[in-house]
């Protein structure tokens, strides 16, 4: 069975004391997480640098401790299963504009109550609540 690789990361931002979760929406019609396909030679967050500068032109990523998460799911690509694994990291932007890429046709920063009704996957809700989690406990 083919399988794929993938990075993505939790992308938070404060503001006035508050935490907001960036949340994108797909051209397929869900909402989720940046992330993208692992490049030949490149590390992981190497990826996910790459892939938050081309789908919402954040460049200033400030990776958040030893965050780590790891979601597993099996989808269909022309007719075939593929397994795909994705690695997500938590990271704190200062930017609050979004240049979105043809890939998405929306996008939202949300509260962590509203980030959670607003993502379609199980898996992504999944990957919220831990990054949540890690930001209380961590007093972010």
């Amino acid at each position: 069975m083919p399988t794929e690789k993938s990075a993505g990361v939790v992308i938070f931002r404060k503001d006035k004391g508050n935490i907001y979760y960036l949340v994108l929406h797909y051209e397929l019609g869900h909402w989720d997480f940046v992330k993208g396909k692992i490049e030949k030679n490149e590390e992981l967050r190497q990826t996910v640098t790459r892939e938050a500068k081309e789908e919402t032109g954040i460049d200033d990523l400030k990776f958040i401790g030893e965050f780590k998460e790891k979601i597993e799911y099996f989808f269909k690509k022309q007719d075939k299963t593929i397994f795909k694994t994705v690695i997500f990291f938590l990271a704190e932007t200062k930017t609050k504009e979004i240049k979105l890429s043809y890939e998405h046709v929306d996008f939202k920063w949300l509260s962590y109550d509203k980030a959670i009704e607003q993502l379609t996957f199980e898996n992504a809700k999944r990957v919220l609540k831990e990054a949540n989690d890690f930001t209380v406990s961590n007093k972010l």
